[in-house]
Formats: structure tokens, sequence, C-alpha cells
């Protein structure tokens, strides 16, 4: 019986362990897929449910938590057509909650965070959540300054020009309580209405037709000429913000009304609710009031009303602890299956694809969907041929419900998964856990590195928005290049030029380039030569470092060269102190630990990355809140903590730069230590590391 059929309250220890560890991989390729090649093959529904799984298995087993998985990243690198815009305070998204259940779970959690009782008061503001774009405006002395869009959460586009031509949102405010520095942000979306008009005028022009009102949104303001922009009715409705001199009120909803009496659009649906159950209320009236509101909405939004609870609760790598998305269920439709492809990822995952007549669910035409692995396509009994049920729940690829058993095709016969990769003819295999004999979900080529999809995904992977974010080399050039012998390892681009200067045929000379693009390519492969530590960690597509792990590996090692020697280290011997170290990291454990083990180990592996090295300058991560007296601090808390929950006290280091580590070791600067304190306070004492109570803590980071 493969994993995924077991329930979470039943999987054991070493179960979970192989789950999280599939959960992760599977993740990881969706957001590869959705983030940087815009071409997604999973529903929102389906992907959602993947992460609540993880999350379920997590909460069930705090000690197995893996900070890749579920990755973290927030959106997709801005685009080199516009200015970069660092946001002074992070743009994140947010999780979600599907039913009566996850909004009560978000309630509960709030509480045990907050260490709240039951019958203690905690209030939430609940508002329709907006499909649009989300927007960050900079006000300096009243004045628009700056406007951009989210980007990857740490740094967006700079759409300033295109934004002042929207009329809804004000060019100045002359309000003697708006702050001297301010940024609101809320979202830019359209009205069915003006959608519609804007799709009429562009099909009698012969221009692009928009899926939706999103699509249609996000394509006006970013045009490169503004008066395009300013010809487009676009909207804002402002509902939260970044970087603040000081708030109008200590209350979610109290900002809120300052943002109306300083003249910005705030959604007038916006209430607040003193429980859970007046909540839901309000997410069923709203849902009620959905097709009748003139603009696209797909869910309710719930944020903790006090905002020194929300500084409190803080944030999660890609979410904040305080707010939640409450989304609608999911819309259905029918069409015919017409084919299963194999598609073969970068760690050699076969992942089939649905190939689907095009069929209109929730106004968008969608043509594909993901079906997971073979033991899903068995579970659901789909067959090449038969009509199923697809349902989207905001994403353009639906998930694959259910076969129609009275419309298949008398001629219809099961799907046999390949036994062999389609890339390369070698054997594919279901890897056994040889702790649980359980076989892994995900059939995998064995092929490694002569698997030329192996290779090219990896080299796709490399060149990605998060990764080296190398513009011109898409995934078509990628292949192009491979295929023709320009390209076949990460340290080839970075020799290109020098390499097709002494070539009898010319890149310029080549079908579709010329001395242009040609130029603009080397330029673009150049400015990448530097780049941050934490992504170059995470191009290397090692399996398992995501985003969010590459930024934990470069804030703990500091440099490459650190990194490099305690990565050989740990895998010379993993039952040495390098290894423990990294094991110890908060965020890493073992799975990814012996991941990194592998990789170095590997003596094809550090080729690749020795010699990417003589191309680049890697830097180091830049510091977090470098005045705090602990920034760059390793802080081990144990014992009972009484002012604070633990998860509280290790957001509330984080947040001031320091690195939690789970044990303590010669390399820990700092214990905090509550009642119960047993062997790591006796550690401690053996290494002469520095031991503090709670009460000190606070003193120490100046919050007392």
């Amino acid at each position: 019986m493969a994993l995924r059929k077991i329930a979470v309250e039943e999987l054991s220890s070493d179960q979970a362990v192989e789950e999280l560890a599939a959960l992760a991989a599977e993740i990881a390729e969706h957001d590869r897929h959705y983030h940087q090649e815009d071409a997604p093959v999973i529903s929102d529904a389906d992907y959602d449910a993947l992460r609540r799984r993880n999350e379920a298995i997590e909460l069930r087993y705090p000690d197995l938590v893996r900070e890749d998985s579920p990755s973290k990243s927030v959106g997709a690198t801005p685009s080199e057509k516009f200015g970069k815009v660092r946001h002074a305070v992070a743009m994140l998204s947010l999780g979600n909650a599907f039913d009566a259940d996850d909004v009560a779970d978000f309630d509960k959690t709030i509480r045990r965070f907050l260490s709240l009782g039951d019958d203690a008061a905690l209030a939430f503001t609940a508002e329709p959540k907006i499909d649009g774009l989300s927007i960050s405006l900079r006000y300096e002395a009243g004045e628009l300054v700056m406007a951009a869009t989210r980007g990857d959460g740490a740094e967006g586009e700079n759409v300033t020009a295109n934004v002042r031509t929207i009329n809804e949102i004000p060019k100045t405010v002359a309000a003697s309580d708006f702050p001297d520095v301010f940024e609101v942000r809320g979202e830019i979306y359209l009205s069915h209405q003006d959608f519609a008009d804007i799709n009429e005028k562009q099909s009698k022009a012969g221009g692009k037709v928009f899926a939706n009102p999103r699509n249609a949104a996000a394509g006006s303001l970013r045009q490169l000429d503004s008066s395009i922009t300013a010809s487009r009715p676009l909207r804002f409705f402002a509902y939260a913000w970044g970087e603040a001199g000081n708030l109008p009120g200590d209350t979610q909803m109290g900002v809120l009304e300052a943002f109306q009496r300083w003249g910005f659009p705030v959604n007038q649906l916006t209430e607040v609710c003193d429980n859970v159950d007046g909540l839901l209320a309000h997410y069923a009236e709203i849902e009620r009031q959905r097709a009748e509101l003139g603009y696209d909405i797909d869910g309710v939004v719930y944020k903790v009303n006090r905002l020194d609870y929300q500084d409190r609760l803080g944030f999660r790598s890609r979410t904040p602890r305080w707010a939640v998305a409450h989304k609608f269920a999911a819309e259905k439709a029918m069409t015919i299956l017409e084919d299963i492809e194999i598609q073969v990822g970068r760690t050699g995952a076969l992942t089939p694809v649905a190939r689907l007549k095009p069929v209109t669910v929730g106004g968008v035409v969608v043509s594909n969907a993901t079906l997971h692995n073979e033991d899903e396509i068995e579970r659901k009994g789909i067959r090449i041929g038969d009509t199923v049920v697809v349902q989207r729940a905001g994403d353009v690829i639906p998930q694959v419900v259910e076969f129609v058993a009275d419309k298949r095709p008398e001629d219809a016969e099961p799907f046999v998964f390949p036994k062999v990769c389609p890339a390369c003819g070698s054997h594919a295999v279901r890897d056994v856990n040889e702790k649980t004999g359980k076989v892994d979900a995900v059939r995998r080529c064995t092929g490694g590195l002569i698997c030329p999809a192996q290779r090219v995904e990896r080299l796709k992977h490399f060149v990605s928005r998060n990764a080296f974010d190398i513009e011109g080399l898409g995934d078509k050039v990628i292949v192009e290049f491979y295929h023709d012998g320009l390209i076949q390892s990460p340290q080839d681009i970075f020799s290109l030029e020098v390499r097709d200067q002494k070539s009898l045929k010319r890149l310029k000379d080549r079908e579709g380039w010329g001395e242009t693009s040609v130029r603009n390519l080397f330029a673009a492969i150049d400015e990448r030569r530097t780049i941050g530590l934490d992504r170059f960690l995470y191009a290397l597509g090692i399996r398992h470092v995501g985003e969010t792990t590459g930024r934990v590996l470069a804030r703990s090692y500091g440099t490459l060269e650190a990194l490099r020697f305690a990565m050989l280290e740990a895998a010379a011997d993993r039952d040495g102190e390098a290894f423990a170290d990294l094991n110890n990291i908060d965020g890493i454990g073992t799975t990814v630990a012996d991941a990194l083990a592998e990789f170095f180990g590997e003596p094809h592996n550090l080729k690749v990355f020795d010699e990417l090295c003589e191309h680049l300058t890697v830097t180091a991560l830049e510091a977090v809140d470098t005045g705090s007296p602990v920034s760059g601090k390793t802080i081990v808390f144990t014992g009972a903590l009484e002012r604070m929950s633990r998860d509280e006290a290790k957001a509330m280091a984080e947040r001031l730069g320091a690195k939690v580590s789970g044990s303590v070791s010669k390399k820990t600067d700092l214990v905090v230590a509550g009642p119960g304190a047993g062997s790591k306070l006796k550690k401690a004492a053996e290494l002469g590391i520095e031991v503090i109570d709670e009460d000190d803590w606070f003193v120490r980071v100046g919050q007392d």
C-alpha cells in the first residue's frame, strides 16, 4: 500500500520520514513548474492538498519538520523589463484554509502560540480575497514615490509610472496624521465589465485576448508604455502595509479605517468577527454575494485584529502566522482524457500528465492536469479515452477527480505505467525504504547523468528565475544548446562566450539569432557571475535543498569556503562533528543532511561545484538585523518557557538575526534555559557556554 493512502494519524515515525521526503520532492517539482516555468501541471486544490498533508505530518511529528517541505517560495523573480525594488518589509503569501475545521485549527494554533485560553478574547477581521495583482505603494512626505509588484516577496518590479495612471490610487495624501514614510499595500484588479470591454477591443484590433481578469490586470500593469496602462480601467483595494513610520491604530480594522480616511479604497465587506462562528458566517455571506460583486474573489482572508498580537505571532518563511485565506470550493467540468504522457524531472521522477480535450472551467480554458504517479492512476481507475470530471480552484490547470463510468469507451484499456525511462531507456524503479520496507510512490529513472531529460531539466533549473535567473536562457534555448553540444553542464554557460569566439560556427550565425541577441545573451550571463550563496546552493539542484534550505545553509555557514569545507567534512564522516553540526541546524535534519553529504561526497558533483566557482563570485547572505545583540549568534532554547511558547521564542530569535539550533555544541553561543532543562543544560556547562533564563533573554534583546 502506498504511503499516500495512509491517514496521517496512522503513519509510523519511519513512514513519516519517507512520506515527508516524497512530499518535499513532489512539492518542489510543482513549485518549479509554477513559479519558474509559468507552466503548472497541478491544480491549486491538488497542490494545497499536498501542502496540507505535509503540514499535518509535521504537526504530528514536530521532530521531523523539514524547512524545504513545504517549500517557502512566495512568488516569482521580477522581470528584467522593469527596474528592481527591494521591499523594506517582505511581501509574503498566505496560508490556506479549506473548511470549518481548518478555520478552527487556525484559531487554536494562534491561541497555542500566544498561550491564550479558549475563553480569552481573540477578534479577527474577515475580508474578500481579491483575485488580482499585489502592489506596494511607498509614500514619503505624503507623495507617492514608488510602486512595486510583489515579485519573489523580497524584490519586486518598479511600476511607479504605470501605477500613477490608476485613478483610484492617491498620488498625494494631505492628511495631518499620515506618516512621513508609509507603504500602503493592496490589490490591483479589473471589474468583470471592464475586462469584457478590454477583450472586445483587443479582439476587434486583432490583439491578445486575456484568459481572465487577473491576467488582464497583470498584463495591463506590466506595460512598458504607460499610456497603454492608462487606457485600461484598473482598480485598487488597500488592505495591508509594509514599512511605516507609525501606525494610525492598534488594530487591523483601525488601520483600514485610516486608509479610507486618507482616500484609499477599502473593501466595504470587511468586518470584525469575535470568534470562529462569526468568521464562518461572514464567509458564507460573502460567498452568497460572490456572483454579484462585479469582480473576482477566490476566498475570504482572516487576520488577527490586534496588532500587538500580529507582532508577537510574526512570520513563517513564506506566510504570516496571524492570517489565513479561506478558499472557496473548486469549480468542476467534464471533458475527455485524450492521452497520458510521461515527463521526466531533474531528479529522475516520472510524472504522468493528463492531456485533456480543452474545456472551460470557471471561465478559463484548460487542457492539462497532473496525475501524480502510477498509484494515483490505479486508484482512480482512469483510462485514456475516458470522460473525466475535472475541477479548478484558482488555477488554469485542473485536477482530475474521477472518470464517468457510463461514458467509458468499450475499447479503453488500463494504462500501463512504463518501467523504462522514455528519455533514455534506463530502468525506472520505485525505491524501497530499507527501514520500513515500503515502496516509494514515485518511479525514478536510474540513468542519472546519462539521462538527457535529467541533465536538461537540471540545466533548466539552474538558470530558472529563483536560481541564476539568466535572461535569454529559457527552456527552448537550453534544450537547443544541450542537443547541439553547446551546454552540457552548468559551468559551460559561463565559458560559452569564450568558446563561441573560437568556434567556426558562431552563435550569431544560427537560425533565429543575430549579433544583438547574442550580445544580449552574453551580457545577461555576465550579470549573473556574482550571485548570493543561498541562490547558488538552490541552483545546484541538490535533492531536498529548496530556496529556504539554501538560505538556512547560507546563513549558518556564512561563506562559500566555510560551507564547502564543512560539507566535505560531513561527507567524509557521518558520525563526525561536521555532520552533527549540519544535522542540528534548525530546519535541516537528517534527510537534508544526508542529501548534502551524498552530493558533496560524489567527485563528479564536486568537480562541477569547483569549476563553477572559478567563473563566479559567490557572496555571503545579507545579514539580518545586524543591530541586534544576538544577530549572527547560535541560540538553543531548552526547558519550559513561561513568557512565550517555544515557537514564539524561535520566531523572535530568527527575527533578530540569530540562528536557532536544536542541540548544544561547541558552536553554540547562548543557551536560554527554562524550568525542567536537562541534558542540554548539562552539555552547556561542560562546554562552558553562557546560559541565561527567559527573563534575562528579554533583557538581552532589549524587549523587557
